[in-house]
């Protein structure tokens, strides 16, 4: 069954930090180009992070330098790190491929965010 499961998020205040989990099952992990996306209220969902499958990584300019994307292959699992979080890392964080693929069809539930005083 193929399943993504996203864990890590909470209230955190402005300055913090959080570290995200997303589980995938059912998919074979290792050759796969995933991502961490994140959506607002009212706004689009956007990737925020990347990662191929052999590691390399980029980020959308707002999270550069804060955030830090990785992934265990064994464990088939992407974490993002999201450091010096500001109240406008606020929203729910999903994880998925980078790039539109048949995963597009499973998004999990997602993990929200709160960055607040």
């Amino acid at each position: 069954q193929v399943q993504l499961v996203e864990s890590g998020g909470g209230l955190v205040q402005p300055g913090g930090s959080l570290r995200l989990s997303c589980a995938a099952s059912g998919v074979i992990f290792g050759i796969l180009d995933m991502g961490w996306y994140r959506q607002a209220p009212g706004k689009q969902r956007e990737l925020v992070a990347g990662i191929n499958r052999g590691g390399s990584t980029n980020y959308v300019d707002s999270v550069k330098g804060r955030f830090t994307i990785s992934r265990d292959n064994a464990k088939k699992t992407v974490y993002l790190q999201m450091n010096n979080l500001k109240p406008e890392d606020t929203a729910v964080y999903y994880c998925n491929t980078a790039t539109r693929t048949a995963l597009w069809n499973y998004w999990g539930q997602g993990t929200q965010v709160t960055v607040s005083s």
